[in-house]
């Protein structure tokens, strides 16, 4: 067997491995029909929803039992119904829906509803039930019908969250917020620790298996403001490495793992993801095993946003340390002009040029874990570039910038995390130069706890590259995207570090894309 052909076998063991629990039913009706007198309540995880689209949503929560209910149910309490009510006012006076799902210990007791035969554009109310508990009620809403006129989309743009780096004072306001949903582009939890920055501390020891991953989403998912945030607007997801660990790259991780090691580590993962987040489960009928996370949802006339997997499918980083793998800054590194290097793989990539290439709506908002503009650094021998981000893949930033040229398209904006700063950007096929017209938009959010670069570092990649007309990374936070037919507009809202050391949140800075003209302007 050819070594890509023994790796893709891989691949697609470990994703089976990963999706298993959820592709066989979980127990006959009456197995489940068993009302629990609990101890503690079960949903201590809160309630979430996601994945808003005009007819639907989905549900979510996560049975958890204490020590108490276990010496009651047994170490393994069999399978459980769940059931779930959908409202349509927030006194609960008017239930439009009541159903229950089944679910087990084969899925971590997580409860997946995916709520259809919904009105497009309208606010909803839900909540859980099992035997006499009851969880929190939450709020979602859905999105406009396809062809709806649409004056205003309002996003809260996020990513980073390191747990022990600080508290979660941008949840906190995000809840506050009048938003359609969130976006959220990576690295929900941390499996690395850092003594020195901790001001509170993860549990139990780095996650590599799925009781390690599942006790890790545990610790978070019980913070009460990120819980409030979920619980307040329907959010929309997409993973980047510390889902998993840090710098992977589709088999590969920093330490050479063996891949069959590696895709075992990143199935128990993935499942604990899906376990936790209020996102669809279904296979595509092609590929029973398909992880798909990459979407697109529309916002009636108004919009269109992709959400791209920038970590499942890539290519390995160019020049890899021989010792230690993972992102680094490389210079003379012939590796990185390989056309045939990817950084969402040849399907995803497809799939989205051609998706982009067919939007007839005002705006392109390209959802993606990190940043597209260049933030390489003078070098003793040229420059240096950060091989993890897309600068470590310029081809393939290339591709998708000729892609926006070649549809014609001059509302295109790029939204991004990962990097813990915020950036307002330029974009062009050549960047940095001026003879390269600009072609779109980026905005990439700061950190919501996670530290960023020291003042000297991030001055010299600002002072280095003149696409980047905003590059902060000293404070944590989130950014308010707002959408409307002229203009979209940033407010980078932030606090210092650690996030929780004064009160509230205040903006940073604002900027704004008019129609018709790439290229941020500050307000």
């Amino acid at each position: 067997m050819k070594r890509r052909d023994f790796h893709q076998h891989l691949q697609r063991s470990a994703i089976a491995l990963a999706l298993a629990p959820w592709m066989v039913a979980v127990a006959s009706p009456a197995a489940a029909d068993k009302a629990l007198a609990w101890a503690t309540n079960p949903f201590a995880l809160g309630v979430a929803s996601g994945r808003p689209r005009a007819d639907s949503v989905v549900l979510w929560t996560r049975l958890l039992f204490s020590e108490q209910d276990r010496a009651f149910t047994a170490a393994d309490p069999g399978p459980l119904r769940v059931q779930f009510e959908v409202f349509a006012d927030a006194a609960l006076k008017h239930r439009i829906q009541h159903n229950a799902i089944v679910t087990d210990g084969t899925r971590g007791h997580s409860v997946h509803a995916h709520v259809q035969h919904l009105q497009p554009s309208t606010e909803y109310w839900y909540r859980f039930r099992q035997g006499e508990a009851l969880s929190a009620v939450g709020h979602t809403r859905t999105a406009p019908a396809w062809h709806a006129d649409v004056r205003q989309l309002r996003i809260a743009l996020a990513s980073c969250q390191h747990y022990e780096q600080g508290q979660y004072l941008a949840h906190a306001e995000i809840a506050k917020q009048p938003l359609d949903f969130v976006l959220f582009v990576g690295d929900y939890i941390y499996e690395s620790s850092n003594p020195q920055y901790a001001i509170r501390k993860h549990s139990g020891e780095e996650p590599k298996t799925l009781p390690q991953y599942r006790a890790r989403y545990e610790q978070y998912k019980r913070d009460p403001m990120l819980q409030a945030a979920h619980a307040a607007h329907p959010w929309v997801l997409m993973w980047d490495d510390h889902e998993v660990v840090n710098d992977y790259a589709n088999d590969q991780d920093r330490q050479y793992t063996d891949p069959q090691h590696m895709l075992l580590r990143r199935a128990a993962a993935y499942q604990a993801y899906f376990e936790h987040q209020p996102v669809l489960l279904g296979p595509d009928a092609n590929n029973p095993a398909n992880m798909r996370l990459y979407d697109q949802l529309s916002w009636g006339k108004l919009a269109d946003v992709w959400t791209l997997d920038c970590r499942q499918y890539r290519s390995a980083q160019a020049c890899r340390d021989p010792v230690r793998g993972g992102g680094r800054m490389v210079m003379q590194c012939d590796a990185l002009n390989d056309p045939n290097r990817s950084m969402l793989g040849t399907a995803q990539e497809r799939w989205f040029a051609d998706s982009l290439s067919q939007s007839k709506r005002q705006w392109q908002l390209v959802a993606q874990a990190t940043q597209i503009s260049s933030t390489s650094v003078p070098a003793p021998a040229g420059r240096a570039y950060w091989n993890d981000a897309w600068d470590g893949y310029p081809e393939a930033r290339k591709r998708l910038l000729q892609t926006v040229v070649d549809a014609k398209l001059q509302n295109v904006v790029t939204l991004g995390g990962d990097v813990h700063c915020n950036v307002a950007a330029n974009l062009r096929l050549e960047p940095n130069s001026p003879q390269s017209p600009i072609v779109a938009s980026e905005f990439v959010t700061t950190s919501i706890t996670s530290r960023g670069l020291g003042d000297k570092p991030a001055a010299v990649i600002r002072d280095s590259n003149a696409d980047l007309l905003h590059y902060r990374s000293e404070e944590r936070g989130y950014s308010l995207i707002t959408v409307t037919p002229a203009e979209v507009r940033c407010d980078f809202r932030t606090t210092k570090f650690p996030a929780g050391t004064e009160p509230g949140l205040k903006t940073q800075a604002s900027y704004v894309v008019k129609r018709g003209k790439p290229g941020p302007q500050i307000m």
